[in-house]
């Protein structure tokens, strides 16, 4: 399935339009074909949309261990927050030390519901912006099983199918902002109206809108092919874009969608299948112009290969286990409705440069965004974790 998807993605290729990007120029000449290419250096100044279910706890961490090798400012969540204001839309307040740091800060990788004219206060006019979209038949499922207990919508169905069968029967006007991530939360995330009409001008203005605000859109069903993008558009190295799978959950909690309710995903969350299929196709349209197939191969092959070494050097298990199967509660990951999310336990007597860079591999996202929170805020109240701190100080 996997295989058709990737073929399917590649045979699209031929008819794609021009992808709106003011950064990337599709025509060279022949002179500029003979040029040698220009060392790139690595961007510094990121915003990446951390949208819901998508993967995006991972990309996170990547962000995270980022900012502490450059010794780079953080835009976190002010006071005892773990997002930037969610579900309400993004302003430049929400963000901790804003009116004395004012327009330093080099990352923004917390969830919030973006605004362009709000961010760009906080971030540098030279930022890159990017994002992280799923496909939606997935992406409700999952977010029907972490968010059962909190969405009204959820909580009164019985399971994904039956909601998905009928889904206003559920899904009531009155509960709309309890039931976001109930119908096109990517659409939500990107600042826009969950439940707004599917009028074919407007979808196509808000595309050409996210076009415009964002330089490049990650798929998640590629998540390897757009870490190697990713890689080559922010002109970093590969270990920066090694990771662990964070925030995903054990395959007992899946719950298996009939054909019907796939189909009716894409009509209940049309303004969402309109979102992942235009940016699906300019994700790989993108890598034909910029790296190419054979390399994107080969690269994918690389990251995989390092990600292997890395599992072996730093986990017990060489994978994610179950929650109740994690030893230091230091590395629980946040525990949402009927998901079981995995976590990882770490070799023991790891030297101490191995054990540091292992950890912050593993390091779930609440953790970590207190972590870098006592480290940039040091005279502010750490934020509650609620677990044991794997670094109590910041000198630790």
């Amino acid at each position: 399935l996997v295989f058709f998807s990737f073929f399917l993605g590649l045979t699209c290729l031929s008819g794609f339009f021009h992808m709106k990007n003011r950064n990337y120029r599709i025509s060279k000449s022949h002179k500029e074909l003979l040029i040698p290419p220009m060392p790139c250096h690595a961007k510094t100044n990121v915003m990446f949309l951390k949208t819901h279910k998508t993967a995006s706890s991972t990309v996170l961490n990547i962000m995270f261990r980022f900012a502490e090798k450059y010794n780079l400012t953080v835009a976190l969540p002010a006071g005892q927050l773990f997002h930037l204001g969610y579900p309400k839309i993004f302003m430049s307040h929400f963000v901790e030390g804003f009116g004395t740091i004012g327009q330093n800060y080099n990352i923004m990788c917390n969830h919030l519901r973006f605004n362009p004219l709000e961010v760009k206060r906080v971030m540098a006019a030279n930022t890159f912006y990017f994002s992280i979209l799923r496909n939606p038949i997935s992406l409700l499922e999952s977010s029907y099983v972490y968010y059962k207990n909190y969405v009204p919508a959820f909580r009164s169905s019985k399971n994904v199918n039956e909601f998905l069968a009928s889904p206003t029967k559920y899904y009531h006007p009155a509960d709309h902002r309890e039931n976001i991530y109930a119908r096109n939360i990517m659409w939500f995330d990107f600042g826009y109206d969950n439940n707004a009409e599917d009028d074919a001008k407007y979808t196509q203005a808000v595309l050409e809108e996210i076009e415009q605000n964002f330089h490049l859109i990650l798929i998640a069903e590629y998540f390897d092919e757009s870490m190697i993008l990713l890689k080559h558009a922010l002109c970093w190295d590969l270990d920066d874009v090694i990771y662990f799978k964070l925030n995903s959950r054990s395959q007992d909690t899946v719950q298996m969608l009939s054909l019907e309710s796939e189909e009716q995903v894409k009509t209940w969350c049309s303004l969402d299948w309109k979102l992942y299929l235009h940016f699906n196709q300019s994700f790989w349209r993108r890598i034909e112009e910029t790296i190419g197939l054979e390399v994107l191969e080969k690269e994918v092959d690389r990251l995989r290969t390092r990600q292997m070494e890395l599992m072996e050097t730093c986990l017990s298990e060489q994978e994610a286990v179950r929650k109740d199967h994690i030893k230091n509660k230091a590395f629980l990951p946040f525990q949402s409705g009927a998901a079981n999310i995995l976590g990882y336990n770490l070799k023991q007597d790891l030297d101490n440069r191995t054990l540091r860079t292992c950890q912050k591999m593993v390091l779930p996202e609440l953790q970590y965004t207190s972590y870098l929170y006592a480290v940039q805020h040091p005279h502010r109240k750490r934020k509650a974790v609620g677990l044991p701190l794997l670094w109590p100080s910041r000198q630790e």
